[in-house]
């Protein structure tokens, strides 16, 4: 009786517990090892692959096998055609697409084409942060005018997803998902790691260049801020405004925790996806939006001299200057009698001579010659019209303006099979 039966195990003390029919180069004996069937070794290449070679077959060999249990000569049946599978190779920074096969809470198998399933966690499937949810997720039923803007991105709120708890084995995204990811590199199994949140950042700084590029003001809000300046996000990334960049000057760290929370016109002046960097102007934004040739402005005045006044704009700490010039379409004797220091105007942004300075203007506003001297209550009244005639005049073309163009190795989205790598492994059918 076996040594194995008499113990009352089926298997032996020193026999490893393994996968049925695992292929094993040595066979053990008592602990030792022994050498390698005979047998084994006499097969080929062809006859040791064979058993495996179904799985690889096409469409018309399976039916030839299914013919030859029918009854098809067994000669046809034994004829094994070779096929080669062309397998994609991941690289460390690839953007590839992928199709979730199976996960749980932790991670997701994701099939991009290489030889094995990629693995994605769960924490790089999101393309978010907690902070970034707020300001990314999109209320269409009660906020769509805020986020049905051209060009802006965001993800739409389910509030079945939102209030659902985590069910334990349960993917975080649906078998059979298209995601977009980068590769990170491979597992210590080899297989590839993968991250959606690397390649919607790379998108998110990509969207910010952008509109670096187009020169133009923004509005965001405030979230957060820290004794250097004011934080907020665009496109889910940090953004800080530096308190030296404010219209207004702080004097204490009250007035600038007050900002929180307000919505504010900025200026991309500065970008470094390298060391997170990502600066912004209030004071750029507001000159690009008030300081434009016919824009009609209030103030005060702050100064009255001989040969104007200085008026301070709005509640900002920026003042120009309406020269006497400025003032009427007739001549004016004594500034001092027209204006009164902390008096309240409205002022037209004229084009000056030195680019620094800012050049304001009353006498564009009057409908008639002189009416700023005999009635400057009528020249307010009649401002907005005045304003927009004045701009009509204005010559149709302004001068271009420089726009930067995009880093030499900026994100391209107009080829899609030249951004991902792995594109040509896959076929989308409509």
């Amino acid at each position: 009786m076996p040594e194995g039966l008499e113990n009352g195990s089926g298997i032996e003390d020193n026999e490893e517990v393994e996968l049925l029919n695992k292929p094993r180069p040595t066979a053990f004996n008592n602990g030792f090892v022994s050498n390698v069937d005979k047998e084994s070794e006499k097969l080929g290449k062809d006859e040791a692959l064979e058993p495996f070679l179904k799985f690889f077959r096409p469409a018309e060999s399976l039916e030839v096998e299914d013919e030859g249990e029918l009854g098809v000569s067994e000669e046809e049946s034994d004829e094994v055609k070779k096929v080669g599978v062309e397998y994609y190779e991941p690289k460390p920074g690839d953007f590839v697409v992928g199709v979730v096969v199976s996960g749980n809470e932790n991670k997701l198998d994701v099939n991009v084409g290489a030889d094995m399933l990629g693995t994605m966690l769960t924490k790089d499937v999101l393309p978010l942060y907690d902070k970034e949810i707020d300001y990314l997720m999109c209320d269409l039923e009660n906020r769509t005018e805020e986020f049905m803007v051209y060009g802006k991105m965001g993800i739409v709120k389910d509030d079945d997803a939102m209030s659902g708890a985590t069910v334990p084995g349960r993917p975080v995204v649906e078998t059979g998902t298209v995601l977009f990811a980068e590769v990170l590199g491979r597992t210590l199994s080899g297989r590839p790691l993968l991250s959606t949140r690397r390649i919607f950042r790379r998108i998110a700084w990509h969207r910010v260049r952008q509109i670096k590029q187009l020169n133009e003001p923004i509005e965001v809000k405030f979230t957060e801020w820290n004794t250097g300046g004011l934080l907020t996000r665009i496109e889910g990334l940090r953004a800080f405004l530096p308190k030296a960049e404010l219209m207004k000057r702080i004097n204490n760290f009250s007035e600038l925790k007050e900002y929180v929370g307000r919505r504010m016109h900025v200026k991309v002046t500065r970008i470094n996806e390298a060391n997170n960097d990502l600066i912004l102007s209030e004071r750029e934004a507001w000159e690009m939006m008030h300081l434009r040739d016919g824009t009609l402005l209030e103030g005060t005045v702050v100064k009255v001299l001989p040969y104007g006044a200085q008026v301070r704009i709005g509640d900002s700490n920026r003042s120009g200057l309406l020269h006497i010039s400025n003032m009427s379409k007739s001549r004016i004797t004594s500034v001092a009698e027209l204006l009164k220091e902390d008096e309240k105007v409205k002022v037209l942004v004229v084009k000056s001579l030195f680019p620094d300075k800012i050049s304001l203007s009353t006498a564009d506003l009057e409908s008639e010659p002189g009416l700023f001297i005999s009635n400057k209550e009528r020249v307010f009244s009649e401002a907005e019209e005045m304003a927009k005639k004045y701009r009509q005049n204005l010559p149709p073309v302004s001068a271009p303006r420089n726009i930067e163009p995009l880093p030499a190795d900026a994100l391209s989205f107009e080829n899609e099979e030249s951004l991902y790598a792995n594109w040509k492994w896959f076929k989308f059918e409509g």
